[in-house]
């Protein structure tokens, strides 16, 4: 399971500030929990995290490798508005038990359990990388990386997008995706058969077709092209598309 950080964002303007910047809408997260990312203004992938609204904060629960970045990028952002970004001491914990008194349901998806925030790692033993893959749910670092668009990701259909909210970074590019393209590209679930490692290149009929990400058992999340999704292969393996 990967490290957490969790940051806290306080001030008079902490919802408009953030809302202005992340591509689902703050408040959506008032007394709850949301999933969002901060794109560049060219539309790719920096971050994603969740958002967590309090009485008197918001609380972004981000993956502890992309953490100083993500601030460094939030603290470029704060110009004069009336927000204090730091870091919490809050522990993250995950689990798909019962969940505990006051966790949260995981926004991107039900069989994703709960998130809770507090002293103590009660995490449970899940088997998160078997539940991603079942779910087709991207990770930071493997499945979304600095050259992701976040629908080749997904993210729609993992509520991490509001269309509705107004402005955010980079959002011109992820409404002309939505609205004006067709994508091409994208992450999908494979069946795998043989010997397939994280990172192996996807060819079909010989031609470069995608890269296969995060393996489970016998079925994996592949990035591919659409129009060569069938007959793929690394260069031990066969690969089948599943729903």
């Amino acid at each position: 399971m990967t490290k957490r950080t969790v940051l806290s964002i306080t001030g008079a303007d902490r919802v408009d500030f953030l809302d202005g910047l992340i591509t689902n809408s703050v408040k959506r997260a008032a007394d709850g929990i949301i999933y969002a990312a901060l794109l560049s203004p060219q539309g790719k992938f920096i971050a994603d995290f969740f958002v967590v609204g309090r009485a008197d904060e918001l609380l972004i629960d981000v993956d502890t490798m992309i953490a100083p970045a993500l601030f460094q990028r939030l603290s470029m952002y704060r110009l004069r508005a009336d927000v204090k970004i730091v870091e919490s001491p809050l522990i993250v914990s995950r689990g798909t038990g019962t969940a505990p008194d006051g966790a949260l349901a995981d926004p991107r998806d039900p069989n994703m359990g709960w998130r809770l925030y507090g002293d103590v790692d009660v995490s449970d033993d899940t088997d998160w990388a078997a539940l991603r893959v079942a779910h087709m749910i991207p990770e930071t670092g493997i499945e979304l990386t600095p050259e992701t668009y976040i629908l080749e990701a997904n993210f729609e259909a993992l509520n991490g997008v509001d269309f509705k909210k107004g402005c955010f970074v980079g959002q011109e590019i992820v409404a002309r995706m939505k609205h004006k393209t067709e994508l091409k590209k994208g992450l999908r679930r494979v069946h795998v058969k043989g010997d397939a490692q994280t990172g192996d290149v996807i060819t079909s009929l010989g031609k470069p077709a995608g890269t296969l990400y995060t393996i489970s058992g016998d079925h994996g999340i592949a990035y591919l092209r659409f129009d060569r999704s069938t007959d793929m292969e690394t260069q031990k393996a066969s690969l089948t598309l599943r729903d």
